[in-house]
């Protein structure tokens, strides 16, 4: 435990799993169970690392960040390796630990073709590095690196082991693979976003005096005024464009559901549970605390684009004939909650943001496995011929079941706190924000509950219910294996006890959130 006094135990945790990655690229390409074993030995120790974190972690201390180190990087401009965690970035960092080692641990036996694991592996564990070192990161410089960190490996990952069917783009004469438009779509729309994310990061440093990319003395001089007017009016522009694209916000999300369909079934799982956390997270760490004013401006504009993000991503769902698709606009829907909660810059509306992006993590990422799993077997996601699911899969089917009412917002499960907390903050959002504007989102938002119940239940009763078709008929659908049911279980008992005992979440949030509420906004 001495570790996290030492102020090394965080670096650790970001830095393991590339020394995994590091000894998985010496091995030669025939020892798989090798590089199976190191893969897994050193995300685990990322895990293990995250919840002795936990376990240290002082929910009392009066202190912003803990387990900080603070050394001297690149002189020459005035960054430096900063890094620590509060109760906003700590659920997160736990999140993208434990998903990490359920990735491997369900890939086992289920690799993707074409069949690669060494290569595979070292992207997977190159994108650990880069999602937990973005939610540690304190500093402008080191949270850009992470946050590009993760874009090439899952470009990669798309580009090389996704979808090999074949489409035909308007204005073009020639088929391409959908895995090769997925992948060049993704990379440009989120370096198009990271590209003004950097230009606002600079601004913020050339405006700050003395020079700095510090993210605690940014936020002190912006609540002191410093970026107030025009400058900070353009600031806050190019980092909304920066981190919208990653949440991804309507109507910059057009690159999520081709990315889903195209990725792999780990690729699938990481970005919907971690990648599009980066975004949101990006809001509540730089934008709200370093251009508080800006934000106040913005507010009505990011909820009213999150409630159009809600609607249309539940009437899209509702349009679907692509199981993974429809759960990749699902998240746009559910994304716009936590969206929602953002904008009323509120205790309660941020602390549901939180907890909304923690419930998302788990339950679409575990909808995504499934749906793997599921194409895995009928080698088709074509929900018309998916039907009969219980009678061949009872295991399966249940569990589609269970998950997809945790993601319509049940109460008792996960998804439900997110959404009634961001609803409820919008009725009261901070003083001086539009009440108008925030109570016509929170009805909005509510008739968007109503719609995600529908296209769940739509989605259910035709592939889980009826009777199988004859298609399958003499064909050896095996039930859960143990790899899955090792890297599903976790999840299952994550979605209830979030549900019944959101505390887990809360209780690490809420002195955060209040801190940041106050000390941006006066709340």
């Amino acid at each position: 435990m001495e570790m996290f006094d030492g102020g090394w135990g965080l670096s650790l945790i970001v830095f393991l799993p590339l020394v995994g990655a590091g000894l998985v690229l010496l091995l030669p390409k025939r020892q798989e169970s090798a590089a199976k074993a190191i893969a897994l030995l050193f995300t685990l120790g990322s895990l293990g690392a995250s919840v002795l974190a936990v376990v240290r972690f002082d929910f009392d201390a009066t202190e912003q960040f803990q387990f900080g180190t603070d050394l001297s990087w690149i002189s020459a401009i005035g960054s430096r390796y900063h890094i620590g965690i509060d109760g906003i970035s700590m659920p997160l960092l736990v999140l993208s630990t434990l998903m990490t080692v359920l990735a491997i641990v369900y890939s086992w036996n289920h690799w993707p073709e074409p069949h690669n694991p060494k290569a595979f592996l070292v992207l997977l564990l190159l994108l650990a590095t880069g999602m937990n070192g973005t939610f540690v990161a304190l500093d402008l410089v080191l949270f850009f690196i992470f946050f590009e960190l993760v874009l090439l490996p899952m470009y990669f990952m798309i580009g090389i082991w996704g979808d090999r069917t074949k489409i035909r783009l308007p204005g073009f004469r020639r088929e391409v693979e959908t895995r090769l438009y997925a992948s060049i779509k993704f990379f440009l729309f989120t370096l198009f976003g990271s590209a003004f994310m950097l230009l606002g990061f600079l601004a913020l440093y050339f405006k700050s005096d003395p020079h700095t990319f510090d993210m605690a003395r940014l936020a002190e001089a912006g609540q002191m005024g410093l970026f107030d007017g025009t400058f900070g009016a353009w600031v806050f522009a190019a980092l909304f464009l920066g981190f919208a694209v990653k949440v991804p916000m309507w109507p910059l999300h057009t690159w999520l559901p081709d990315a889903h369909t195209a990725a792999p079934t780990v690729g699938s799982v990481l970005l919907a549970a971690i990648l599009l956390k980066l975004g949101s997270y990006g809001f509540i760490r730089i934008s709200l605390p370093i251009l508080p004013q800006q934000a106040q401006d913005w507010a009505p504009v990011i909820a009213v684009l999150a409630v159009i993000a809600i609607i249309y991503g539940s009437l899209a769902c509702l349009a679907q004939t692509d199981l993974k698709r429809l759960i990749a606009f699902s998240s746009v829907g559910h994304m716009g909650f936590v969206m929602l909660g953002i904008s009323t810059l509120t205790d309660v509306g941020i602390n549901a943001a939180v907890i909304g992006m923690v419930a998302h993590g788990v339950i679409t990422g575990m909808l995504f496995f499934l749906a793997g799993s599921m194409q895995h077997r009928y080698h088709t996601r074509e929900i018309a011929r998916l039907g009969g699911n219980m009678k061949l899969m009872p295991v399966i089917g249940g569990l589609l079941a269970f998950t997809a009412m945790a993601s319509l917002g049940l109460p008792g499960l996960a998804g439900f706190w997110g959404e009634f907390m961001a609803l409820l903050g919008s009725f009261n959002p901070l003083d001086g924000l539009s009440l108008t504007v925030f109570r016509s989102a929170m009805v909005a938002g509510a008739i968007g509950t109503v719609l995600t119940a529908g296209y769940m239940l739509w989605m259910l009763q035709r592939v889980n219910l009826g009777e199988p078709s004859d298609e399958w008929s003499g064909h050896d659908l095996h039930d859960a294996d143990g790899f899955e049911l090792a890297a599903w279980v976790p999840l299952v008992v994550a979605i209830f006890a979030i549900g019944v005992f959101p505390k887990i979440v809360f209780g690490a949030t809420n002195d955060a959130v209040s801190e940041l509420v106050r000390r941006a906004f006066g709340g």
